[in-house]
């Protein structure tokens, strides 16, 4: 455990020991199963759907961001 209770984090790319092995699958197979495929260009990029619904929801999230990126600042 780590001085806030809860598991030690690593940076390995396998599962802890406690997990099943049938409930681990690796990144590129839930890419492959979800059909999740990497963006080749820019121009890709700029032709996908808003991924926000809302300016409303845009502005949520940058908020969301800024304050994240500033709290260790504190």
């Amino acid at each position: 455990m780590n001085r806030t209770g809860g598991d030690s984090v690593t940076s390995t790319p396998t599962h802890p020991e406690h997990w099943p092995d049938d409930d681990f699958v690796r990144t590129e197979e839930l890419a492959r199963r979800q059909g999740v495929r990497p963006i080749r260009s820019v121009d890709e990029l700029a032709a996908a759907e808003d991924p926000f619904e809302s300016d409303k929801e845009y502005e949520a999230f940058l908020a969301d961001l800024y304050a994240s990126r500033r709290a260790g600042l504190a």
